[in-house]
């Protein structure tokens, strides 16, 4: 996403900013209302996932081996239904 930080040079407001390609970047500042804005150049942080499910850590392989074992033990994939794995 093209999220910029501009700081007004007036009243040292910063603030972030959707900006895309087609469109022009904020001329005044939304507190004082000045044409005095800055755009901020920050470090990329890249990509960040939250939550659980986007990492091999969040899969244990006390859990896969559990599985496996309840496939090979039994002839169905739960207590609830009757099907052949």
């Amino acid at each position: 996403m093209p999220i910029f930080e501009f700081l007004c040079e007036k009243c040292d407001k910063v603030f972030e900013e959707l900006v895309l390609p087609s469109e022009n970047e904020p001329e005044r500042c939304p507190e004082c209302g000045e044409k005095s804005l800055r755009k901020l150049w920050r470090g990329s942080v890249g990509l960040v996932f939250k939550g659980s499910g986007f990492y091999i850590t969040d899969y244990s392989k006390n859990k896969n081996s559990e599985n496996k074992e309840k496939k090979e033990g039994s002839n169905s994939c739960c207590s609830t239904c009757s099907c052949s794995l």
